[in-house]
């Protein structure tokens, strides 16, 4: 389902969106949602009033064509404002229609005392415990609590490959909607009715709870302030071009400044293109994520992750394959490799981590040893522990074989053990682990009893390219901060191969949650990614803190984000979408401001070109001007009140650099461009300027170059070509 919607490469524009868009688009008319745009609520507002203009004169038995049509284009700027939002909107409908068929009314099987009862999903409750077995639907977000089971959650996440959810560790939590394919496990319900994933993430993509951003919330009251501005400066315009008129002997004033052609001039001044495609721009950015299989929980996260100048990358599996194996046994001076094989392996059969397996497959393949379950039952293990960065096993002594005391783990914490039991920590083996360490690799020290027996080589790998993406970060301007629980040496060596700026060594919750509080007292917003409770803190403290789905349910509900693909290095990929939405924005605010030059040399020149004329009033339909008449810019057959008061050209009338046909199509060209422009930035808006790794300086630098400077040479080209158009159809 979610699949084949997300990995669809159609166009913006396909049939069953543009049909959604256009009713959406006109119950979107709806006074309540037009006043949350005030920019295109003014422009509404002028095409009411203009429509009242327009059933009064048709009730006094006049009428005038011309202001009809600006009428219909007015409505049509507000429509075309209304259907960017719509297209944007609709085009994370099919998503969610698909999510609601995942979301289906189950049966959940609830445990009460020990004892299973059915009751409908829609009424499970934090707290309740259900069971789930192969082919039963996870009735609720949760966290498994018993058992371990393979989950399919291709409903969600659009992969087909089965996730393995189990209880403890990091990878408990499971998804209303999934399906279970295998074994039993027992599920705590984490989320209340109306409240699970699903349900926020279907609200999130129908934009239900979609609150504007910080900086759509700044640029929508500075438009709103220029709006203003312009509506006061066009109000002024009308006392004063009457005065001018009077005083120049110009009959017709009240003509030649009617109220429709002062609308008109308001709604082409103020920037209705910004306005109109603003909340598209931000909707399309969440779904740009949404199809990276990343939710936000607003808007503001999407933006923070486009100003952050921090990033604190995991690693394991972010910035290395994550698949530490072990490769080579390096035994001490005077120790057999067997027996340190040997040990190892015993030490490793406790230690559930892919290290520890891998030193058990390693040992097995070069020594051929075998059988160790059949030993390891006469003694006692100790599996890995965080906290003692140690995993091993005691055997007790028989009459065959003396007592055996192994411990495998972290070279620091072998030897702090080895010397609290007397024995002594070989400087080889110092070397040896700084060696190991010096060239990216992970030690493990091993020792049995007193005698440390060798050390253990890890080998990871750097995953390709990062270098390169690290450096594109770099010339943004973000800083790089890798996280790992390495000693510092590993650390250093992993973080000089991958090109990161920094490193946290031997990182702890704590660590963590002090570098980003540092960083963000110094000014930095900060991202990070994280999957374990011991993230936690730390993904609540980061500005843009991203869980994985795979993860906890405290680290869920600790981000502002949720990889719904468990992709470590996601984050990155986040930044980038970030970025491009502010990008983005800040093109098309340009775009707007700029185009908004050419409707000058429009409008103005045709409500005013004929102010401080040389001559005196000449009736339109004269063929000539005057002897010592200055020679008109505008042909003199005039209609509706346009210059019909001279055909002599005034001072202003020089604004015509566009050469337009006549004062009508002047008028009517702009604002029929002020409408279309809207509609033809929409897929601009929808799929977003393409993104770049470069320093702000230059964003700057080409967004003025490519969107400013389009911006003027766009409208007079436009703006011809339309006035060139309706004059050939006769629409004036």
């Amino acid at each position: 389902m979610v699949a084949r919607i997300q990995k669809n490469k159609k166009g913006i524009f396909t049939g069953q969106v543009i049909q959604s868009a256009l009713w959406s688009a006109l119950r979107k008319f709806h006074p309540a949602v037009q006043m949350k745009n005030p920019v295109i609520f003014m422009v509404t507002v002028g095409a009411l009033f203009c429509t009242g203009l327009l059933l009064r004169d048709m009730l006094q038995g006049r009428s005038s064509g011309f202001t009809a049509q600006i009428t219909l284009w007015l409505y049509f700027t507000t429509f075309f404002a209304n259907f960017a939002e719509a297209i944007a909107e609709g085009r994370g409908k099919a998503r969610a229609d698909a999510l609601r068929q995942a979301k289906t009314h189950t049966m959940a099987r609830v445990l009460v005392n020990g004892a299973e009862q059915k009751i409908p999903a829609g009424e499970l409750t934090r707290g309740m415990v259900v069971v789930c077995e192969a082919g039963d639907q996870v009735p609720g977000d949760g966290e498994v609590i018993s058992g371990i089971a393979s989950v399919d959650e291709s409903a969600i996440t659009g992969e087909s490959a089965p996730v393995i959810r189990e209880s403890g560790g990091d990878r408990s939590a499971v998804t209303g909607g999934t399906r279970v394919i295998s074994d039993r496990i027992e599920i705590r319900i984490t989320a209340e009715p109306g409240h699970s994933f699903l349900d926020k993430m279907i609200s999130l993509i129908e934009g239900a709870i979609r609150a504007k951003t910080p900086n759509e919330i700044a640029l929508t009251i500075l438009l709103s302030i220029l709006s203003i501005v312009f509506l006061l400066a066009v109000v002024a315009i009308l006392p004063y071009a009457r005065f001018s008129e009077a005083q120049g002997g110009i009959a017709g004033a009240s003509e030649a400044t009617s109220i429709p052609l002062l609308i008109a001039l308001l709604v082409c001044l103020i920037p209705t293109t910004i306005g109109g495609l603003l909340s598209a721009i931000g909707i399309s950015g969440m779904g740009r994520l949404m199809r990276a299989n990343v939710l936000a929980t607003s808007g503001r996260a999407i933006e923070a992750a486009g100003d952050i100048d921090v990033l604190l990358l995991d690693k394991t599996g972010t910035i290395t394959l994550g698949n530490r194996m072990a490769s080579e046994f390096i035994p001490a001076t005077g120790v057999d490799v067997w027996r340190l094989a040997d040990a190892a392996q015993l030490a490793s059969l406790a230690d559930e981590t892919p290290e520890g397996r891998s030193v058990v497959v390693l040992a097995k393949e070069k020594f051929n040893l075998r059988g160790r379950e059949l030993l390891a039952q006469h003694g006692n293990f100790v599996p890995f522990s965080a906290v003692t960065r140690l995993s091993g096993i005691d055997i007790p002594m028989t009459e065959a074989n003396p007592e055996r005391i192994i411990r495998k783990g972290a070279a620091e914490a072998v030897r702090a053990l080895v010397l609290s039991r007397g024995g002594v920590y070989p400087v080889e083996i110092g070397r040896t682990v700084e060696d190991i360490s010096r060239r990216g690799g992970t030690p493990l020290v091993v020792a049995e009893n007193k005698q440390v027996l060798g050390v253990i080589h890890l080998k990871d790998t750097v995953k390709r390219g990062l270098q390169e993406r690290f450096a594109d970060l770099r010339k943004m301007g973000i800083r790089t901060i890798m996280i790992t629980g390495d000693n510092a040496l590993t650390a250093a060596a992993i973080a000089a191969e991958a090109g990161v700026d920094d490193f946290i060594a031997q990182a702890t919750p704590e660590a963590k949650l002090r570098r980003i509080r540092d960083e963000q007292a110094k000014g930095h917003l900060v991202a990070m990614i994280g999957d374990g409770t011991n993230d936690a803190p730390a993904l609540a403290q980061a500005d843009v803190g991203v869980a994985m789905n795979s993860g906890t349910q405290v680290a869920r509900e600790a981000g502002n984000m949720l990889d719904l693909d468990s992709n470590p290095t996601k984050l990155i990929e986040i930044v980038e979408i970030g970025k491009q939405l502010l990008i983005t924005r800040g093109a098309l605010t340009t775009f707007s401001i700029a185009n908004d030059v050419s409707k000058y040399f429009a409008i103005l020149p045709a409500l005013f070109g004929g102010l401080y004329a040389s001559t005196k009033f000449i009736p339109s339909g004269v063929e000539g001007l005057s002897t010592g008449a200055a020679t008109s810019l505008w042909k003199p057959e005039t209609a509706d009140g346009l210059i019909t008061s001279t055909s002599a050209a005034g001072p202003l009338a020089a604004l015509n650099i566009m050469g337009l046909q006549s004062p009508e199509s002047a008028i009517l060209s702009a604002v029929i461009f002020n409408a279309l422009i809207i509609i033809a930035l929409v897929p601009l808006a929808l799929k977003g300027v393409k993104y770049r790794a470069e320093g702000a300086d230059r964003v700057v630098l080409k967004n003025l170059l490519v969107y400013g400077l389009g911006g003027l040479i766009t409208p007079f080209l436009g703006i011809k070509l339309i006035d060139m158009a309706i004059t050939a159809m006769h629409w004036v």
